[in-house]
């Protein structure tokens, strides 16, 4: 596992788990991701995680239309 370390001006006011839960949710959105590893990034329940996806308005559901076609096939 990769560790980063970040300087961020004093003005910038974050702790380190706000921080966190907006690096996975944006890496979750990028597709770089999974939901599970985002929320474990997060550190907290796949389920906590979608919620909070969902409040930022961020789609829980990261599927491209390729994949959503093939889904819909193998259902």
């Amino acid at each position: 596992m990769q560790t980063l370390h970040l300087r961020l001006p004093d003005f910038v006011n974050i702790d380190t788990q706000e921080l966190t839960l907006i690096l996975a949710s944006r890496l979750y959105e990028q597709g770089k991701l999974s939901i599970g590893q985002a929320a474990e990034l997060a550190g907290m329940p796949k389920r906590t995680f979608m919620e909070i996806l969902g409040r930022a308005n961020v789609s829980a559901f990261n599927y491209d239309a390729e994949e959503l076609e093939q889904d819909m096939r193998n259902a």
